[in-house]
C-alpha cells in the first residue's frame, strides 16, 4: 500500500509538470488542479489533509515575492526601465557590441535585486523596440538578457526564485548569498558574457542600418513620473539595506519586502486596481500549488526513500558529491523549470541533514545547479519562455533549436566554472550553515 501511494503521488506531480510544459493549460490552473487532487488523494488514504497542505506552503517565500512584485508594479508605470534602456542605447552610439554588453549588464544588475521574471517582462519589449530602430535582429540581445538574468540572479537571495526557496529552507541570509554565492556567480557571469560575445560574433559584427537613430532618443522623456520613481527607488534601496540586517534584526525577508511595499503604497498612492493587474499572481499561485504537491509527496514518505538512496550514493568524497549535485540539478532544470526541481529537492536535503550529513555545501550546489541549469533549454526557466514568447512579435522568432545552440553551451560553461570554484571554496561552504 505504501509503495502504491508513493507511486501515485509521484505520478500526480510528474503528470502535472508534463501538462504544464506541454502548455495544454495555463500552468497555474494545472498546478491548482494537481494540488487539489493531491489533497483529495491524501484524505482518502489518510496521509494528507487540508491543514497539512496549508502548513506545507512556504509563506515566507510567497511574501517576499509579493512584496518585491508590488514595488516593481509601482515602478513600472514611471518609465524607469525605459529610461535605463534608452540610456544604454544612447551610450552604445548604435554600436551592436557595446549595446549588447550594456543591456546585458543592466539586466543582470536589475535581476540581482528584483524578480528576474519581472525584469525581463519590462526590459525585453524595450530591447525589441531599440533593435527595430537600429534595424538589427533582436535575437542576440533577448537571449543574452535571459541567460545573464538567470545567471546573475543566483548572486543574491532575492534575485532568482530558486534562491528565495533555498534561502527560506536553509535559513540563509541576504549576506550569506553575497559572501558565498556572489563571487562564484560573478566569475561564471563574466565567462558567460565573454562566451556569448563569441557565439553571437557574426550577428554583432553587422553594421546597423540606422546606427544614428538611437542618438535621437531622449532618456528624460521616458520618465512619466519622476517623483514616484524616486520614491519607489528610495524605498527599494531601504528594503535592500534592511535585507543586509534582517538576521541581526531577527525579521524575515518577507516582512521587509511587504513592509517596503506597504510604505511605498502609502507614499505613491497609485491606481490600486491597475497596480494589482501588474503583479504576477499566476506565479504566486503556481508556487503555492507546488508547495502543496511536494508536501503531499513528503507526507506519503517518498522523500524518505529518495533520501535513503541518495545517502548511500553519498559515500563518494563530499566535494565530488556536491559537484555531482550541481550537474544533476542543472540537467533536470534544463528539462523541467528550475522552480519545481528546487521545491522537490529541498525536502531531500533536509532528510540528508537529519541523517547527520553536513548539508550546508549541498544548498549552494542546488542553487548553482538550478540557476545555471535553467539556461540549457527554452523551457529551463520562466524567463526563457517569456523571452521566446515576446520574440514571436519580431521578424526572427526564437525557436527551441536557436536557443539550444546558445543556451546549452552557456549552461555547460557556467556549470563548469561553478564546479571548479565549488571545489576550491568547499571548506568555506561548511561554515555557511546558520
Amino acid at each position: 500500500m505504501t509503495l502504491c501511494i508513493g507511486v501515485i503521488t509521484i505520478g500526480i506531480f510528474l503528470g502535472s509538470l508534463v501538462l504544464i510544459f506541454s502548455e495544454k493549460l495555463h500552468r497555474s490552473i494545472t498546478a491548482i488542479a494537481a494540488a487539489g487532487l493531491m489533497v483529495i488523494f491524501g484524505r482518502i488514504f489518510g496521509f494528507y489533509s487540508e491543514e497539512a497542505a496549508l502548513e506545507a506552503v512556504d509563506f515566507n517565500t510567497l511574501g517576499l515575492l509579493l512584496g518585491m512584485m508590488t514595488l516593481v508594479a509601482m515602478l513600472e508605470p514611471t518609465g524607469f526601465f525605459e529610461y535605463l534602456a534608452v540610456l544604454a542605447a544612447r551610450s552604445s552610439k548604435g554600436k551592436p557590441m557595446r549595446l549588447f554588453v550594456l543591456l546585458g549588464v543592466i539586466t543582470t544588475i536589475l535581476s540581482m535585486f528584483l524578480p528576474n521574471v519581472t525584469t525581463i517582462v519590462l526590459i525585453a519589449p524595450i530591447t525589441i523596440l531599440i533593435c527595430e530602430i537600429l534595424g538589427v535582429s533582436a535575437i542576440p540581445y533577448l537571449i543574452t538578457e535571459a541567460l545573464l538574468s538567470n545567471t546573475g540572479g543566483v548572486a543574491t537571495l532575492i534575485g532568482d526564485p530558486p534562491n528565495v526557496l533555498i534561502g527560506s529552507a536553509a535559513g540563509f541570509s541576504f549576506n550569506d548569498f553575497l559572501i558565498y554565492s556572489l563571487p562564484i556567480v560573478f566569475i561564471s557571469w563574466a565567462g558567460a558574457l565573454f562566451f556569448l560575445r563569441y557565439l553571437f560574433r557574426k550577428e554583432l559584427s553587422k553594421r546597423p542600418r540606422n546606427a544614428g537613430a538611437v542618438m535621437q532618443l531622449k532618456a528624460a522623456e521616458s520618465l512619466n513620473d519622476p517623483r514616484s520613481a524616486r520614491i519607489v527607488l528610495v524605498v527599494l534601496g531601504g528594503a535592500i539595506l534592511f535585507f543586509f540586517l534582517h538576521h541581526a534584526l531577527q525579521v524575515s525577508p518577507a516582512l521587509i519586502a511587504l513592509s517596503a511595499a506597504a510604505f511605498a503604497l502609502v507614499l505613491v498612492r497609485p491606481d490600486l486596481e491597475e497596480m494589482l493587474k501588474k503583479i504576477e499572481w499566476s506565479v504566486l499561485i503556481f508556487f503555492g500549488a507546488l508547495f502543496v504537491m511536494v508536501g503531499g509527496i513528503e507526507a506519503a514518505g517518498v522523500w524518505e526513500v529518495v533520501a535513503a538512496f541518495v545517502e548511500r550514493a553519498s559515500t563518494i568524497p563530499p566535494v565530488l558529491f556536491g559537484i555531482a549535485v550541481i550537474w544533476i540539478v542543472a540537467a533536470l532544470s534544463a528539462v523541467v523549470d528550475n522552480v519545481p526541481i528546487t521545491i522537490a529537492l529541498i525536502p531531500v536535503i533536509h532528510r540528508l541533514g537529519a541523517s547527520g550529513m553536513d548539508v550546508a555545501p549541498l544548498w549552494w550546489a542546488l542553487a548553482f545547479g538550478a540557476g545555471f541549469g535553467g539556461n540549457g533549454t527554452i523551457v529551463g526557466s520562466t524567463v526563457n519562455i517569456i523571452v521566446a514568447d515576446l520574440s514571436q512579435k519580431t521578424h526572427t522568432p526564437i525557436t527551441a533549436e536557436i536557443w539550444s545552440k546558445r543556451g546549452l553551451p552557456v549552461m555547460l560553461v557556467t556549470c563548469a566554472i561553478a564546479s571548479i570554484m565549488y571545489a576550491v571554496f568547499y571548506q568555506s561552504f561548511l561554515y555557511s550553515a546558520p
